[in-house]
């Protein structure tokens, strides 16, 4: 594997390689590697006028696009450690962000900077809020001079979702950043021939982490979106020379929709024509972020042809777990470690290692787990023990062969009558009626039994609809009797974060509201 010191190297190696190659595709516009640097370069030189230097933290309040990539490299160029901030956030998320991570200046767009104005006053090391114009930086001259970042200086700083208490910045070095990103093109098989269709956000670790570093480090292609469109996407694949798509859970059930629709319109069955989407040159589709449901997985393969391969990873670490590029992509799994790092499974009280089969913790080890989470050391020794050792906080078991499996989050396991419920196991079950389109559990409280298992419905589009007692009765039929709903309500929605994550807390408080006592 290759590893770039810093962003900066990787992007300045493939200038030197492909320097008036495609690197940013943005609508009509392309923006070449070179093209890229010197936007990049634009913003140090703006950023060092500001007085901004090693080890200042400037934070991106940006939707994509191109300047969200320069300002992102020209931050890392003046040694600086980008804060990303979710453009959905409001007033409370953003006070505590930019006061927590003592950001010096944020970027963003003119349309967001009233946001920026209202907790300004709560801010006093904030100095600067820079609203980009929407035009090319440029005036890059005297950047070369500028100090580059090495490898043990922090590259950026991710807000974890904080499902409990206030969301923790988790510090990622350079080094962190481009140890992962060789580990992942190599695992696979990303070289500078890919195009990759990316409509993840770059403010999460799965649209910068993973799309947009994959993409720098092998010096290839990225057509940039500001958002999913189901309908686009389709369109895109069938007439682009896209070679990878990397999406969340959502996503693919939501193009999974579009194709049925495709059919539906066209008059054909499914059973008429197994594969809606000629997919032409795509070579890879990757699901993260969320678990995969068996249903989707297979779904997706009947209508499109292809395997989708679901892998593992987080704000702190970026990739841990893949299913195999060539091999068996196992359903309802997330595969084993990428090259150069290790994954166990650790007994959630004593933190022993167990046994293939036997669930417990899962913890990852390697050059890409996080260097702490900032101004927080006590939950960094929590978090990373003595030999290097990141406790992930999910449940799961590896297999005799090899595949990890996530049953859940430790924070979400459900203790009923002594028993041990892991609310994955109980959605997959729900999820695999017919009339059920999307399933959610959580525990509520009981005064029987310490925890109850209670399940959020959203049913599948048409006029027949389970009822309650047909789902409770579905899953005795297919789970231990203990682990069955004893509650099942019916949601038009669930919860969601900005990629598709089910927002558990939020829908637990809500279903708190009908529970007696």
């Amino acid at each position: 594997m290759t590893y770039f010191e810093s962003t900066v190297a990787a992007l300045e190696a493939a200038c030197a390689r492909r320097q008036g190659h495609p690197f940013l595709v943005w609508g009509r516009r392309a923006l070449s590697f070179a093209d890229v640097r010197e936007a990049a370069a634009g913003w140090a030189v703006r950023y060092a006028g500001l007085g901004v230097g090693p080890g200042d933290r400037v934070a991106l309040f940006l939707g994509n696009g191109p300047a969200f990539v320069a300002a992102y490299l020209g931050a890392h160029m003046v040694g600086a450690a980008v804060v990303l901030v979710n453009s959905a956030y409001r007033r409370t998320e953003l006070g505590h962000i930019l006061s927590d991570s003592g950001t010096r200046v944020v970027v963003t767009e003119e349309h967001r900077a009233p946001v920026l104005d209202e907790v300004r006053g709560e801010l006093p090391g904030l100095e600067y809020i820079v609203a980009d114009d929407g035009q090319p930086a440029s005036g890059g001259r005297g950047a070369e001079a500028l100090p580059r970042p090495s490898s043990s200086d922090i590259a950026l700083i991710g807000y974890t979702s904080g499902t409990t208490g206030r969301a923790k910045g988790a510090m990622l070095t350079h080094g962190n950043l481009m140890a992962n990103s060789a580990a992942v093109t190599e695992a696979w098989r990303w070289t500078e021939a890919d195009r990759l269709l990316l409509t993840l956000p770059l403010f999460h670790i799965h649209g910068l982490g993973v799309g947009l570093h994959g993409a720098l480090v092998t010096g290839s292609t990225v057509d940039l979106r500001a958002g999913f469109s189901a309908p686009d996407v389709m369109e895109t694949l069938t007439r682009s020379d896209t070679t990878l798509f990397f999406g969340v859970p959502t996503m693919y059930t939501r193009l999974v929709e579009e194709a049925r629709r495709v059919l539906s319109a066209g008059g054909q069955a499914l059973s008429d024509h197994s594969r809606v989407l000629g997919t032409g040159g795509v070579r890879l589709f990757v699901s993260g972020s969320a678990p995969l449901s068996p249903q989707t997985f297979a779904e997706f393969e009947e209508l499109f042809g292809q395997r989708i391969l679901e892998r593992y990873g987080m704000t702190e670490t970026v990739m841990n777990l893949t299913n195999p590029y060539e091999g068996e992509r196992r359903p309802g799994t997330v595969g084993m470690p990428f090259p150069g790092q290790e994954a166990r499974v650790v007994h959630v009280r004593t933190r022993a290692p167990l046994l293939d089969g036997e669930a417990g913790e899962i913890q990852v080890r390697g050059p890409h787990v996080f260097k702490g989470y900032w101004g927080n050391p006590a939950a960094t020794a929590e978090a990373i023990d003595a030999e290097g050792w990141f406790s992930t906080g999910d449940l799961g078991w590896r297999s005799p062969d090899g595949y990890y499996t996530i049953s859940g989050r430790a924070r979400e396991l459900i203790i009923s009558g002594g028993y041990n419920i892991y609310p994955r196991e109980v959605e997959e079950a729900l999820e695999a009626h017919p009339l059920v389109a999307e399933a959610a559990v959580v525990g509520l409280p009981d005064a029987e039994f310490g925890e109850q298992v209670a399940a959020a419905v959203v049913t599948a589009a048409g006029d027949v609809r389970p009822t309650a007692d047909e789902l409770v009765e579905w899953c005795r039929e297919r789970l231990a009797s203990y682990k069955k709903p004893r509650r099942v309500a019916f949601v038009e929605l669930l919860p969601r974060n900005a990629l598709g994550k089910v927002q558990k807390h939020l829908l637990r408080d809500e279903m708190l509201k009908d529970v007696e006592l």
